[in-house]
């Protein structure tokens, strides 16, 4: 059985922010209308955030605009939602959150076969020099591989 995945939003602020210790797939419980605005491509995953209450696992300021067609069953765009994950996980990302200085946040929204899939990972924050750092590495990375496409004609 194989599952094509196609991927809708990244985060690449993420990516950017922080560095990126451990990803975990989950489920996510939406209504009708949000899955229609999700196939639309209407999702922003900038600024959002996950957090664990009562041993549940929900998502905070994922931005899924409303869909046109479905007025009647609005929903707030940045309401909170349930992710479906195995109790286990979650213990072990409660765990692994309180300790210093580590988030749990959501780096992709994709599907995976008919279902909707959010990437989240356990990450711990980039001070502004690693920032710097990184994006020396990737400007050298790029003089290089320019460098090399060049001497090749």
């Amino acid at each position: 059985m194989s599952d094509s995945i196609k991927t809708i939003a990244k985060n690449k602020k993420a990516y950017h922010d922080h560095f990126i210790i451990e990803t975990y797939e989950a489920g996510i419980s939406l209504m009708g209308s949000e899955v229609k605005s999700i196939r639309n491509g209407r999702v922003n995953l900038k600024d959002s955030w996950c957090s664990i209450v009562k041993g549940e696992l929900f998502v905070n300021g994922l931005h899924i605009s409303v869909y046109e067609q479905g007025a009647q069953w609005c929903k707030d765009p940045l309401r909170v939602r349930k992710l479906l994950m195995h109790k286990r996980e979650i213990m072990k990302l409660f765990g692994q959150e309180q300790q210093q200085g580590y988030s749990i946040i959501p780096l992709s929204l994709y599907f995976k076969g008919s279902n909707i899939k959010l990437e989240i990972g356990l990450c711990k924050g980039k001070k502004l020099y690693d920032k710097r750092n990184d994006m020396a590495k990737k400007t050298a990375k790029r003089d290089i591989e320019r460098a090399l496409k060049e001497r090749q004609y």
